[in-house]
């Protein structure tokens, strides 16, 4: 955060011209212009000059050329005063060691040696004792430039209760601080991670008959998004921008990070235009609050634009860069993305923290990336400043359990026991999925059994996955799984026996039942319930009450935009369906078309089927690759196209052909069932 250092500084000559006093004040503004503009000599110059007028020389201390500056106008003053500086910091901090220090200073005390002394200090300790020794020697009219830098140097430690105790004291004796003060000693509270005491102290401005200045905003700004007020934080911002003052890329960037935090991300995106727009150039913290951002709202192709637009401004990524760059990838599953991103951060020898690691491991368990996994695992067991925890294991069944590898499973498992933890619900989950896949029964009631003596209750997830893997049971073992499920959920438990038993369930009371569960449980897990329960249906041949609960499904929006009609083109959208529900979904459009030409309507020339390409890296689960083989046993002339993966076509002559073959040979299981 910039910010205001004044002092007048007296020196002998800046150019190789006729000796003059320049008084030359540090100022650390937004600009590097050096600015010099003619005044009066004042009356303790050191020699007599011929000239009344003398140059005011404004110097950014950023500036390569700053210190040059300052010791040529010195010379060898300056660096006796540099040298004070040094013995100060190092001597006691007893008046007396001070006093002797700076006996050196012979005659009457130049306030301007007081400020160099004191803005070369690091020790705080001494440093207060030299400023009480030249606030007694120095006119009460310029004491305020010595509180300034005094309270600077406190700023620079971190040290706000002296640093208080000194503006207070200020205030006892009569001196009138100054717009720089303030700025101070609000810049010392926000450095010091204390915003309600910033707030406290920018509550006194007005009181004090001080201006308000860009850079006083600007740090208040980023104190009031810190404390989450966003109501304050965007009216001081339109204060500012109503009166035209000067704000800086650090206001910017916390308006954007607390845009981000609350959801609104396209203010995100407009207070990043707004801000090129005022020519202010952006903070490498601009860029990460946006990716962050960008990345909670689910807009990889956002990330990769800000980046990009970052690089060709020429800054480098660093540790904040990469991390939100890698849970924006993860978040999207962005598998290369992520580990692109993963592999240039170790390169560059930056080291990733449990989080990174887990947030990489989950990624992984999702796409079903056993092997890169592995390979982020024994990184993370290398890192000295990572270790893994509970969730670290759950990752880690999870991509074993995706996997089928259920020996490898169970050794994560025996090696989370020897670090002392224990299972939670979702590596119980995971376990039971891993056990599912393997055919093996008696391990998923085993896994059930232990999650209730372990004194955890059945959540929604884990209950929906016991269904899921009595999708893929053998008959004659689903009654054990069936009762376990009405343990864990009773109405759900019911359903399911009425899926199982192929002479219950008549009339409307699966229609009754099932709309009663899906009304009782999480609109999160609906999909993934419907889906489930579709699968036991199609596994069971029980297509009827496939198709009942899918158009259920429609009903709770759960199948939302399955079909989109244009008039040249027909296209039957089955992403995020289990592959029974989207068979389910298949017959039901088949069935539409049917009655379509039947009628006589008016088709378009082209159909599609579009599964979506899918992140997962099991092809047997690819839902396109399920999809393809059963169009191939129907026969159906739908054909995947070459450089779309998972969207087939095909035309208008030859799916009326292969309809009308077929109701020829009444083999559509659900004609009566019309897709809304």
């Amino acid at each position: 955060m910039a910010y205001y250092t004044e002092s007048t500084l007296f020196c002998n000559s800046l150019h190789s011209r006729s000796p003059s006093i320049l008084s030359l004040r540090i100022l650390k503004p937004n600009s590097v212009q050096i600015q010099v503009q003619a005044s009066k000599a004042p009356s303790n110059s050191r020699q007599n000059i011929s000239s009344s007028s003398t140059s005011y020389v404004w110097v950014n201390p950023n500036n390569p050329r700053a210190s040059k500056l300052i010791e040529s106008s010195y010379g060898s003053q300056y660096s006796s005063l540099l040298d004070i500086s040094k013995s100060l910091d190092s001597c006691k901090a007893v008046e007396e060691d001070v006093a002797a220090v700076l006996a050196v200073l012979r005659g009457e005390v130049k306030e301007h040696d007081a400020v160099v002394i004191l803005n070369r200090m690091s020790n705080p300790d001494t440093g207060l004792l030299v400023f009480d020794y030249f606030r007694r020697r120095l006119k009460s009219a310029k004491q305020v430039v010595l509180y300034n830098v005094t309270l600077n140097l406190l700023k620079k430690n971190n040290d706000f209760a002296r640093a208080e105790e000194l503006f207070d004291e200020m205030l006892e004796r009569g001196v009138r601080p100054d717009k720089i003060t303030l700025t101070t000693i609000i810049g010392c509270a926000k450095s010091c991670a204390m915003p309600k005491k910033a707030l406290e102290l920018f509550g006194k401005v007005p009181a004090l008959g001080c201006e308000l200045d860009g850079i006083t905003c600007s740090m208040m700004i980023d104190c009031y998004a810190r404390l989450g007020n966003a109501n304050k934080a965007l009216e001081l911002y339109d204060r500012a921008r109503e009166k035209k003052l000067s704000l800086d890329a650090r206001a910017f960037s916390s308006l954007i990070r607390l845009y981000g935090i609350s959801g609104n991300y396209d203010g995100c995106l407009n207070m990043y235009e707004e801000m090129k727009g005022l020519g202010v150039e952006p903070i490498l913290s601009v860029y990460n609050n946006l990716l962050l951002a960008m990345g909670r709202a689910m807009r990889p192709w956002k990330v990769k634009n800000i980046y990009l637009d970052m690089v060709q401004n020429g800054f480098q990524p660093n540790w904040g860069t990469y991390s939100a760059m890698i849970q924006a990838y993860c978040r999207a599953r962005y598998g290369d993305d992520s580990l692109n991103v993963y592999k240039e951060m170790k390169e560059k020898g930056m080291k990733s923290n449990t989080i990174l690691y887990n947030t990489m491991l989950a990624m992984c368990a999702d796409l079903g990336l056993l092997k890169e996994a592995i390979e982020i695992y024994n990184d993370m067991m290398g890192c000295e400043t990572s270790k893994p925890d509970l969730r670290t294991y759950s990752s880690l069944v999870a991509v074993y359990s995706n996997s089928g590898k259920v020996s490898e499973a169970e050794s994560i498992l025996d090696e989370m026991k020897k670090q002392g933890l224990e299972p939670d619900i979702h590596v119980l989950t995971s376990l039971v999925r891993c056990y599912g896949k393997a055919n093996r029964t008696d391990d998923v009631v085993r896994t059930f059994d232990w999650l209730l003596d372990l004194g955890l209750t059945p959540d929604e997830r884990f209950c929906c996955c016991l269904v899921s893997v009595l999708a893929q049971t053998r008959r004659e073992e689903m009654a054990r799984l069936a009762a376990c499920i009405e343990k864990g959920m009773p109405n759900l438990g019911y359903i399911v026996k009425l899926l199982i038993d192929e002479e219950r369930a008549g009339g409307t009371l699966l229609k009754d039942e099932a709309s009663e569960f899906f009304s009782s449980i999480s609109t999160g897990v609906r999909r993934a319930f419907c889906n489930s329960l579709i699968d036991v249906c199609v596994g069971l041949s029980q297509h009827r009450k496939a198709s009942e609960l899918f158009v259920l499904g429609m009903k709770f929006d759960i199948y939302t935009g399955i079909q989109t009609k244009e008039p040249t083109q027909w296209c039957l959208h089955l992403k995020s369906m289990s592959s029974g529900a989207a068979l389910t979904a298949l017959h039901i459009w088949m069935n539409e078309l049917s009655r379509a030409i039947e009628n006589g309507d008016e088709l378009p020339s082209l159909f599609g089927i579009n599964t979506g390409h899918g992140r997962h890296n099991h092809p047997e689960t690819r839902l396109a690759n399920v999809l393809e083989l059963h169009l191939r046993k129907l026969n159906a002339p739908f054909l995947e196209e070459p450089d779309v993966p998972g969207l087939f076509y095909t035309t208008n002559i030859a799916v009326t052909s292969w309809l009308k073959y077929r109701q020829s040979e009444d083999v559509i299981a659900t004609r009566e069932l019309v897709l809304n």
